[in-house]
């Protein structure tokens, strides 16, 4: 059915738009899925959907409303080797609704491309663009000889069914091998909307995956918009999973209360699982208009002392490794950071992960060489 899908529905999305939407994709392509390059994002192999982010055992275990956040491919990627001079992409989208008022079709429902220099940077390189929820179009043509590994993100707020690469014959197109030595485990990140992406404008402007590009680490993005809440049913979840270190965002879904009720029995059991796994926890980013709004400025002040009050019971019980974010200035002080007071746009992205790097680039240089001793 999907393939039939490529013939109903042939969308073209790369510039210039207007001659290759003519011309439709090269022919003599080489098409290979996704799945065959290892999707890297994923906590759990056992998923009810390819590009599901939870195991199929938590249907009916979460909320519904988590469980259906879940299904959005958020953090979901592939890295990849190519000789290809260039490459093309197709994808069928879950959901036809592929842009929100405060956030952009490309973040919401397309691809982002970044291609490693020689230098072992990533650079950005190429954006699909989602037209319908069936799309084909030219991510990249014409560059100069060479083979060189690239790191493809999936739709941050839809779900995905199905993602091909197209490469001309005669040319190699490989899975990737490992981030680094020795082998990296993933940086989780447990959160809200901001986790998820709302509102980058396209997926690989994620603090978390600005991170994991910055660092050289996998991660895996578990944020469920307006439904990160430190629930028990999480916390088992997160203790099956084996992580370089956990990041803990939930504040700007949780109110004091929540906070006071739910965060110390959270990170007990992580930390029970796993004793030597650091634990960061991260204080709400401020409302853009707090300075003027009263309200959300009680809002941030009273989540926050509540985590801090937490964290500082939970460290004179004797649980070790934990980390703390203070999220005044999460998002820089000058109200520029976001596209609605709460979610950030790339900027405020971009200064989260700057805020973030400086708590986790010094864990993740122990997790990556030594044992970590506390």
């Amino acid at each position: 059915m999907l393939r039939f899908l490529w013939c109903l529905a042939i969308l073209v999305c790369a510039v210039p738009h207007a001659a290759l939407a003519a011309a439709g994709p090269a022919p003599g392509l080489i098409w290979t899925d996704l799945r065959e390059l290892g999707v890297e994002g994923q906590g759990w192999t056992d998923t009810k959907a390819p590009y599901d982010r939870l195991p199929a055992k938590a249907e009916g275990k979460v909320r519904s409303a988590v469980w259906n956040l879940g299904r959005h491919s958020a953090g979901l990627c592939v890295r990849f080797v190519t000789d290809a001079g260039e490459i093309h992409a197709r994808w069928v989208l879950v959901s036809s609704n592929l842009a929100m008022p405060h956030m952009a079709a490309t973040g919401v429902s397309g691809l982002d491309l970044y291609v490693k220099t020689d230098r072992g940077q990533w650079r950005w390189l190429a954006v699909g663009r989602p037209e319908s929820q069936t799309n084909i179009c030219r991510l990249f043509a014409g560059l100069s000889p060479g083979r060189r590994e690239y790191l493809l993100y999936l739709p941050l707020y839809n779900g995905t069914r199905l993602v091909e690469l197209g490469s001309p014959a005669g040319t190699t197109l490989t899975k990737a091998g490992p981030w680094g030595t020795p082998t990296r485990k993933p940086i989780v990140f447990y959160g809200t909307s901001i986790l998820q992406g709302g509102c980058a404008s396209r997926p690989g402007m994620v603090h978390s995956a600005i991170l994991g590009r910055r660092f050289q680490f996998p991660h895996i993005n578990l944020g469920f918009s307006g439904n990160g809440r430190m629930e028990p049913e999480l916390a088992d979840l997160l203790a099956e999973l084996d992580p370089s270190v956990y990041v803990l965002d939930c504040l700007p879904n949780m109110d004091a209360a929540e906070v006071r009720e739910r965060v110390e029995p959270f990170v007990r059991q992580l930390r029970a699982a796993r004793p030597r796994t650091p634990i960061v926890l991260v204080e709400d980013r401020s409302y853009a208009d707090a300075f003027l709004v009263a309200s959300k400025r009680e809002r941030n002040d009273s989540s926050r002392l509540a985590l801090k009050a937490a964290f500082q019971n939970l460290k004179q019980s004797g649980v070790k490794g934990l980390f703390y974010v203070k999220g005044a200035n999460l998002l820089g002080d000058d109200g520029e950071g976001t596209v609605d007071s709460s979610h950030p746009n790339d900027l405020g992205f971009m200064r989260q992960a700057d805020a973030l790097a400086k708590v986790l680039g010094p864990l993740l240089r122990v997790s990556a060489g030594t044992a970590r001793i506390w």
